[in-house]
């Protein structure tokens, strides 16, 4: 099928061809009618399968064409923000506003983006300006909405992106807070990569009679994505990520690890090796953050190390290989984080790197995925087999009354064992008691002019003696 061929009016039509797609993805082929009849939609698809264009194109569509419930206000001289876009990520957030120009460039709509980690200065601006779609994080909306730069009383669309992402990271309460300000008559849109038992519920308090679509299976990897396993030790990652790096075909990779630190560490270590890399990380500003990001999509930056916290926020055209430098210990992570390549239909490589400790999560990823990952065992740095150590041996206890004559003879009495020899310590049982000290009475003193004396014995006697008497 071809874009040609769905309900898209020619502005729009004609922007998509300029960024150069003509046929729709799965998710796009079957949301973009749905969503145009103002239904409630909820949409499963793994990572990569277009699901920002699958909604982005319709509500340009349906904000253009003024066939909202609330038209009468669409050309009021205050246009409020008609469409709220929830996405967990910075990077996510600003990748959504770039879709938005780039598919209404031929439209009068106007898109802004707020997040946190920035100042506010340059939203607010923004906001007191023509808005007619609004992509934000849940935190910096929420921060804004309490000062009162922002109002959702007119907002016609809700659109929930990457909500499994959400719940991972406790945002669960920041959704329920602006679901209780926005208005009842609404449509609401929800996608998510990975269809739990928990995205279920939600979707279930805030969808109305929704169309359903799932494209693949619940947590499944794209078939034109290549999986090999590197089995190593952990102090041979390092070295191993360096023998990857010389294929000269991997012109840039992203590179994924488990913790803030070991990202630091990894592109600390790539650049002493002379390889560039950078790491993308949340505490890191946004101006360092789009900067990184900007030197990689212009390969002036071979490797991008991040955290999974960035991994759904990552949308590079053509990117071919990705490393996971720590095997993620949730299995759905994995499919995130491989879902950065093999885009549209492209090729994409994922290697993973394997310590002992990981053996159990590769386990689980092999289950979730229902495939085999191929093992790479012709490289440098195989892991070591480990084997177990020799049990110790115990000390057999044997009650006093069962011992022989020779074992009772290992056991001397111990007033017997320590005789009067020269120069031993002996215990303390067997050391003499010391004599008594005899009380030998003190001379007396003077006190303030009187005797004082230590015992009534030697107090002198008054009277005179009998023979004077």
């Amino acid at each position: 099928m071809l874009f040609s061929e769905l309900p898209i009016i020619e502005p729009i039509l004609r922007a998509i061809n300029d960024e150069g797609y003509k046929n729709p993805t799965p998710i796009q082929e079957k949301s973009i009618p749905s969503i145009l009849k103002w239904r409630d939609f909820l949409g499963c698809a793994q990572t990569g399968t277009g699901k920002t264009a699958s909604f982005a194109i319709p509500i340009l569509q349906l904000l253009t064409e003024g066939n909202s419930p609330k038209n009468e206000k669409t050309f009021s001289k205050q246009r409020k923000i008609r469409t709220l876009i929830m996405t967990p990520t910075r990077e996510l957030a600003i990748q959504i506003e770039e879709s938005f120009r780039a598919y209404g460039r031929y439209t009068w709509l106007t898109a802004t983006v707020i997040f946190g980690g920035v100042g506010q200065g340059k939203q607010v601006e923004k906001l007191r300006a023509w808005v007619d779609i609004l992509i934000a994080t849940p935190g910096r909306l929420l921060d804004l909405m309490n000062q009162g730069y922002i109002s959702l009383r007119d907002v016609e669309i809700f659109v929930l992106d990457e909500a499994d992402r959400m719940l991972d990271m406790g945002f669960i309460h920041d959704i329920k807070k602006l679901l209780k300000v926005l208005p009842e008559k609404r449509q609401t849109l929800f996608f998510s990569a990975t269809m739990a038992p928990e995205i279920q519920k939600l979707a279930g308090t805030i969808l109305r009679n929704p169309e359903k679509v799932e494209i693949t299976p619940v947590s499944t990897t794209a078939e034109t994505i290549s999986q090999h396993v590197y089995h190593v030790d952990k102090v041979n990652k390092n070295p191993l990520i360096v023998h990857v790096l010389k294929d000269p075909k991997i012109k840039n990779v992203l590179v994924f690890t488990r913790t803030k630190h070991g990202a630091d560490k990894v592109a600390k270590f790539l650049n002493e090796k002379g390889i560039g890399a950078e790491a993308i990380l949340g505490n890191k500003s946004q101006n360092n953050r789009e900067k990184a990001l900007a030197n990689f999509k212009s390969q002036e930056t071979r490797v991008l190390v991040a955290t999974d916290i960035a991994s759904r926020g990552i949308d590079i055209d053509q990117l071919e290989y990705m490393i996971n430098y720590d095997i993620p210990n949730i299995s759905e992570t994995y499919v995130h984080r491989i879902g950065r390549t093999g885009r549209a239909g492209a090729r994409g490589v994922a290697f993973s790197f394997c310590e002992h400790d990981d053996l159990e999560f590769l386990r689980d990823i092999e289950k979730l995925i229902s495939q085999k990952i191929p093992v790479i065992e012709d490289h440098p740095f195989p892991k070591q087999v480990m084997t177990k150590s020799p049990p110790k041996p115990q000390r057999q206890f044997t009650p006093r009354n069962e011992r022989s004559e020779k074992q009772s003879s290992d056991f001397p009495n111990k007033r017997e064992k320590w005789g009067d020899k020269p120069n031993e310590r002996k215990p303390a049982f067997a050391r003499k008691e010391p004599t008594k000290r005899e009380w030998k009475p003190k001379a007396p003193h003077i006190d303030g002019g009187k005797k004082n004396f230590h015992s009534k014995n030697d107090a002198p006697k008054f009277g005179k003696p009998n023979s004077e008497r």
